[in-house]
């Protein structure tokens, strides 16, 4: 069975429909690249599926059981966002930030010690305002809290956004670790270098649809369909 099982799965926005039927399953350690150009429903399906936007219809699963339709409880169930942007509040410390998220977290492997092992350069601004971090130890922060919480599935909303060349092969790491662990990982990503080198299988979406999927290396080695589906050659 998979970990993460959806199925005709419809969303949008004041009466518009994005999402339009999707069916994505993923299992527990894998890691899936999901592309697509700008404005098919890529960041819509992540903010669905942690409930930021709500299901019109289908199903989401869950390791077989339904997942709940409030952030809150979606989060319980084991499941993290890493939000495009970052998203972590300015005034608050790095230790803040994991300390508010391990209030909640699920039992497991990764606690702020072993997570600060894996980012070091976060456990030197412990005490440091994250508004005053640059925009890659922001991201850091972000992936860090989400760990923290002990997920099982973790949706990676565009993490390379805006970062230096230094800092993805950081952030590379780190999604490899989460395999290693046996965390899922849904990847939104813009960078075809972090999203071949990371991911498992590579899915494309197209007006609210994965119309594509595959095993990375053959997307790799099948430029025309790249072509076709995401305008790349």
């Amino acid at each position: 069975m998979s970990l993460l099982d959806v199925s005709e799965l419809r969303s949008g926005y004041a009466g518009s429909t994005v999402l339009d039927g999707v069916d994505l399953t993923l299992d527990a350690g894998s890691i899936l690249g999901l592309l697509g150009r700008n404005g098919v429903g890529k960041s819509t399906l992540i903010m669905t599926l942690m409930g930021l936007v709500p299901r019109t219809s289908g199903t989401v699963l869950l390791d077989g059981v339904p997942l709940p339709s409030r952030p809150h409880k979606i989060a319980r169930s084991g499941v993290a966002l890493v939000p495009q942007g970052r998203r972590v509040w300015a005034p608050l410390t790095v230790g803040e930030h994991l300390k508010l998220a391990t209030r909640h977290a699920r039992p497991g492997t990764w606690t702020v010690k072993t997570v600060l092992d894996l980012l070091p350069r976060l456990a030197e601004r412990l005490r440091q305002p994250a508004g005053s971090l640059s925009g890659g130890e922001q991201q850091m922060l972000a992936i860090a809290r989400a760990l923290v919480t002990n997920p099982r599935l973790v949706l990676l909303d565009e993490p390379s956004d805006g970062l230096a060349p230094a800092i993805i092969e950081s952030i590379m790491d780190v999604i490899r670790q989460m395999r290693t662990e046996g965390v899922a990982v849904l990847l939104v990503e813009q960078d075809l270098y972090l999203a071949f080198e990371v991911s498992d299988e590579i899915a494309v979406m197209d007006r609210g649809l994965i119309v594509h999927r595959t095993d990375t290396e053959s997307f790799r080695q099948d430029p025309d369909t790249a072509h076709r589906l995401l305008g790349v050659a």
